[in-house]
């Protein structure tokens, strides 16, 4: 019996360390800090997207339809991409 107690043991410290370090290579250590603020967007399978915002302890999720995409706001500038894979944004 108390071999089986030590397999229970061993599979819950490789469970834990596999999450902390899954934590650690997607860097989601950010969702749980009171200060950070992160944008995840989201498509679902039928096409339809989501907006999800984080900024501090408030969680927003907005979703995306065809209405609220087209016909709004106003076109501030230019962005351009440059070979070394950097982003530049050029205003208008």
């Amino acid at each position: 019996m108390t071999g089986v107690a030590n397999l229970f043991d061993i599979g819950l410290v490789f469970i834990v360390g596999l999450i902390i370090t899954l934590f650690t290579a997607y860097h989601l250590q950010d969702l749980f800090s009171e200060k950070s603020e992160l944008t995840i967007m989201k498509k679902t399978e039928n096409g339809q997207m989501e907006i999800i915002t984080k900024k501090g302890k408030k969680i927003k999720a907005i979703k995306v339809t065809e209405e609220k995409a087209c016909g709004r706001g106003e076109r501030l500038g230019i962005a351009y991409r440059l070979e070394d894979g950097t982003m530049v944004y050029v205003p208008e």
